[in-house]
C-alpha cells in the first residue's frame, strides 16, 4: 500500500521531535533510579519503563530526522544537538526527587502519553501511528504503575501520604505546559500528523484526579507559576547538567564504532 504523504518540513519535524525529547529526557531522568528505588523489584520497574520511552524517542527521532531533511539520525538527533535544540517539556526534566515526586511525574506523564497515543494512532503518517499503535501498551502499564503507587502512598501511613502529597504539589507547575498548543502542534493536527495537546487535557485531567482522590489526597489544580518554553528550545538549568551527562561519551569519541 503506498505511503501517505508527509509534510516534509520543519514546523512537521518540530512537532515530532516535541513528542520524542519528551521521551528522550525521561529515559534519562528515570534511568537514574536504577539502584535508587526503594525496592529491588522498582529499581526493575522504572529501567523498564525508561526501555519503553527509549524506544519510542528512538522512533520518533528517526522519523523527524527524515521528514525535516537534513537526514540526521537518532544518534545526531540525541547526541549532537545543543541545550537550545531540544523540544521537551520541563516536567521530563526536573532533576530526580523524592519517590513521592517520581510517582506524581509518572502519573501525570503516562496519563497524558496514554491519551496522546490513543489519538496518534489515527495519524495520517503511518510511521506515526504505527509507534503509537505499540506504544499504547507500554504507556497503559505505566500509568497504571504509577497509579498503583499513589494509591498505596496516598492511602498508607502520615509520612508517605504527606511525601505523596508534597510529591503532587511539586509537579503542579509543570503540568499545565503539556496541553499548550504550540505553532508546530497546531500545524502537526491541522495536516493530520499530530494532535493538539489541549484536547488531551479533559480526559488526562479527569484520570489523574480519579486516582488522587482514590488516594485521599487533595486534588492540586492550581500552582504558584507554571513552567513555560520547553517547546521554543526553553529550558532550566537543569537540562544542561542532564545532557551534559548524557551526551558526554558520545562527543568525546565522535567516531567511535565499537567499545
Amino acid at each position: 500500500m503506498e505511503r501517505a504523504a508527509v509534510q516534509t518540513d520543519s514546523t512537521t519535524a518540530d512537532y515530532l521531535l516535541g513528542l520524542a525529547d519528551d521521551a528522550l529526557i525521561y529515559t534519562q531522568r528515570l534511568g537514574e533510579w536504577v539502584s535508587r528505588a526503594p525496592q529491588i523489584e522498582e529499581d526493575m520497574a522504572l529501567g523498564n519503563i525508561a526501555l519503553d520511552q527509549l524506544g519510542q524517542a528512538r522512533a520518533l527521532l528517526t522519523r523527524a530526522g527524515q521528514v525535516d531533511g537534513t537526514g540526521r539520525d537518532e544518534d545526531a538527533l540525541a547526541y549532537l544537538r545543543d541545550e537550545r535544540e531540544f523540544r521537551n517539556v520541563h516536567l521530563v526534566e526536573r532533576p530526580r526527587g523524592d519517590f513521592g515526586f517520581e510517582m506524581a511525574r509518572l502519573l501525570w506523564f503516562s496519563a497524558y502519553q496514554f491519551e496522546l497515543y490513543s489519538a496518534l494512532v489515527n495519524s495520517t503518517d503511518e510511521v506515526v501511528a504505527g509507534v503509537a499503535r505499540k506504544a499504547i501498551k507500554e504507556v497503559t502499564y505505566h500509568r497504571d504503575h504509577a497509579a498503583q503507587w499513589v494509591l498505596r502512598l496516598g492511602d498508607g501511613t502520615q509520612e508517605s501520604h504527606e511525601r505523596m502529597r508534597a510529591g503532587l504539589e511539586a509537579v503542579a507547575p509543570y503540568v499545565a505546559e503539556l496541553f499548550d498548543d504550540s505553532e508546530s502542534a497546531s500545524a502537526a493536527a491541522e495536516s493530520g500528523v499530530g494532535v493538539l495537546p489541549s484536547s488531551l487535557r479533559e480526559k488526562t485531567t479527569a484520570y489523574v484526579r480519579s486516582v488522587t482522590e482514590e488516594a485521599t489526597l487533595e486534588y492540586v489544580d492550581s500552582a504558584r507559576f507554571a513552567a513555560r518554553g520547553g517547546r521554543t528550545g526553553v529550558h532550566s538549568e537543569a537540562m544542561g547538567y542532564l545532557l551534559a551527562e548524557m551526551q558526554h561519551i558520545h562527543r568525546s569519541h565522535p567516531d567511535a564504532t565499537t567499545w
